[in-house]
């Protein structure tokens, strides 16, 4: 999470890898922390399993959180929404992370893609917009959680005691992650299965109880923000294991297959008990309200599996704050390993070789913002993100231009014509979810993309005066276009 640095005389230290010969693949990436040789042996690598879990945590983990869709537009937009939705906006996100991470595998991600396309700034800027989005994505997992334990134990519902469970819930769930990415990976793994399961029962149950007809009504009031707010939150953040490609075995093989796996597991995740909610209860829209799952499952089987979901939601948190907290913590990693961030963010454990920094920074942001409502912080992230997207689409076209002969192991079958088409759309969307935004979320958002920008030329002075110590993997970028050039005049 945190990039190492050292002290450089030139007013900037890091050259932008935008300037690097298209034919330079690998070699001209930072490497990553040489001195955490650990980290670079297979057998500490995330395998093809872990890594579709940890994918699911990062986009879904389970239905939780996704029933407002029914209360602001009805079951039939609701289920529209969750078929249609992936094939505009999850696909071709999931598309454009398989052939970057493949391209540029290492830890950092889209940070590195802006960086190669656009430059230094737009690489700080992309990672300053990602980070943040992320943060506030982690702060509503605690709260999420909080919320389901307090429906069982009312007495935490607000107040001090509930400011007291999110804070330990932050602590511990932030704890667990230093101990490590692989454990991260297979806890994923146990955390899908104990959450999703009392879903297939609640379909079992259901099937009975189902009328057809139910799964074609629309809310009369729809609440067209809400909405789109909800099904964005969802089905977004495709592109954040990116940021742990170095961590991954063989990533340019396994990457892409981990996307196909988690996108149908989603799916599953996701329509399932929606289907089985809508078509078998006849309830007002407004009482499909953030843990109204658990109620469904309470009305249509019986108690002890309302008890069974609300557990499973604590558990789906657990993966969900776990797997976005890896993310960020890796990204910062990357931004060192890059020079647009100090030395100090790539300190790993000495015990379990996290990187340490990058989760308490990450924690300590997301626990600040978890007393926000979830809607504020659905908005917030969702702002943040497109900003971020918006970017990474454009990097992604550009580097096909700029670099047609960039080794790209996974390709996306189309030319330039194809590809602007299928950037339209999820572009299009983007563009209408910010302008749903409130005056509030437009206020916040312009003010972190200032500081963001300040940030960067912040970081630039400090190379300069020496303040700070930066990585000085920038100038060995440098040094192997310097070296390609005289080869090239040879």
């Amino acid at each position: 999470m945190t990039p190492e640095i050292q002290v450089q005389s030139s007013p900037i230290s890091t050259r932008s890898a935008a300037t690097m010969p298209e034919t330079l693949h690998e070699s001209s990436l930072p490497k990553q922390n040489t001195n955490i040789k650990k980290h670079q042996k297979a057998s500490n690598k995330l395998g093809l399993l872990p890594l579709v879990f940890l994918i699911y945590f990062e986009v879904s983990g389970g239905p939780f959180g996704s029933e407002q869709t029914v209360q602001a537009g009805g079951p039939l937009l609701a289920i529209l929404g969750f078929v249609l939705f992936p094939f505009v906006w999850s696909i071709p996100e999931a598309l454009i992370t398989a052939e970057l991470a493949t391209a540029l595998p290492g830890n950092g991600g889209f940070v590195l893609w802006a960086d190669r396309a656009f430059g230094s700034f737009s690489g700080s800027l992309m990672g300053s917009w990602k980070f943040l989005s992320g943060a506030i994505n982690s702060a509503a997992y605690p709260a999420l959680c909080a919320d389901y334990v307090a429906r069982a134990i009312p007495s935490i519902s607000s107040g001090a005691p509930r400011v007291a469970t999110v804070t330990a819930t932050t602590v511990l769930l932030s704890f667990l992650n230093y101990t490590g990415l692989s454990v991260v990976g297979y806890t994923a793994m146990a955390l899908c299965a104990a959450s999703l399961f009392p879903f297939f029962v609640l379909a079992a149950t259901a099937l009975p109880k189902l009328r057809l007809r139910r799964w074609g009504q629309i809310a009369k009031d729809r609440d067209w923000r809400l909405f789109f707010n909800t099904l964005f939150w969802n089905l977004n953040f495709w592109d954040n294991a990116s940021t742990l490609a170095g961590e991954i075995d063989n990533p340019q093989r396994t990457f892409p297959r981990a996307l196909l796996a988690a996108g149908l597991l989603t799916s599953v995740a996701y329509l399932m008990p929606l289907l089985a909610g809508t078509g078998a209860l006849d309830v007002p829209y407004s009482e499909w309200d953030s843990g109204f799952y658990a109620d469904v499952a309470g009305m249509i089987t019986g108690h002890w599996l309302k008890y069974w979901v609300e557990v499973g939601a604590v558990l789906s948190a657990i993966g969900l704050y776990e797997a976005q907290l890896s993310s960020s913590a890796f990204q910062l990693l990357g931004m060192a390993d890059l020079g647009f961030l100090p030395k100090f963010f790539s300190l790993r454990s000495k015990w379990f070789s996290t990187p340490w920094v990058g989760i308490l920074t990450s924690s300590l942001i997301s626990l600040g913002i978890s007393f926000l409502s979830l809607e504020d912080i659905i908005s917030s992230a969702n702002f943040l993100y497109s900003l971020g997207m918006l970017l990474e689409i454009a990097s992604f076209l550009w580097l096909r231009r700029k670099e047609p002969r960039l080794k790209r192991p996974f390709h996306v079958p189309f030319r330039m014509t194809g590809l602007v088409f299928m950037c339209l759309v999820p572009s299009g969307f983007l563009i209408y979810v910010m302008t749903l935004a409130s005056w509030k979320v437009f206020v916040i958002s312009g003010g972190l993309t200032l500081f963001g920008s300040a940030l960067y030329f912040f970081m630039e002075l400090c190379k300069s005066r020496g303040f700070l110590k930066f990585s000085t993997q920038g100038e060995k970028v440098g040094e192997v276009e310097e070296e390609e050039g005289k080869s090239n005049e040879a």
